[in-house]
């Protein structure tokens, strides 16, 4: 299920990611400990979802922008995604950063019970969620949080 552009949840307390392990599609393991130190957008999506795929091109050109700044993408794709669909997906778009499969919806579950895709998540490099996006975030708004948290010490 999709929502439409720019819905976003937003607390002025930032809250601690939740412990999760992500399985990555070359099989190794990434754990949210291992997300600090770094600005990270987790991004919850699933093939079938056209607001997901319509979103991908700008959420590439966002960690090409800033990756070499200390920032970093995990995309997480929904647990009713079948594995091949998604293998494809990151292949055939040469995705430059991370991909999960959430085969249990554990993670899912762990970020807040995540239902509506695309979903993402701005943690700081505490560890913390600063920011909540239902849908496609307002991408000029998102480089200017992702700056402000990447000039933080």
């Amino acid at each position: 299920m999709a929502l439409a552009a720019g819905t976003f949840w937003w607390t002025s307390q930032a809250t601690p990611a939740p412990e999760s392990t992500f399985v990555l599609l070359d099989g190794s393991r990434q754990t949210t400990a291992q997300l600090q130190g770094q600005v990270t957008l987790v991004n919850f999506w699933a093939t079938s979802c056209t607001t997901c795929v319509a979103e991908m091109p700008k959420i590439i050109a966002t960690h090409d922008k800033y990756q070499s700044k200390g920032y970093n993408t995990l995309a997480v794709a929904m647990s009713y995604d079948p594995p091949a669909y998604v293998v494809n997906f990151a292949q055939t778009r040469k995705l430059p950063f991370s991909v999960a499969i959430d085969n249990t919806g554990q993670v899912a579950k762990a970020w807040g019970d995540v239902q509506l895709t695309p979903t993402t998540y701005l943690v700081n490099k505490k560890g913390q969620i600063v920011k909540r996006y239902i849908g496609e975030p307002n991408f000029a708004e998102l480089h200017q949080l992702i700056e402000k948290l990447l000039a933080e010490t």
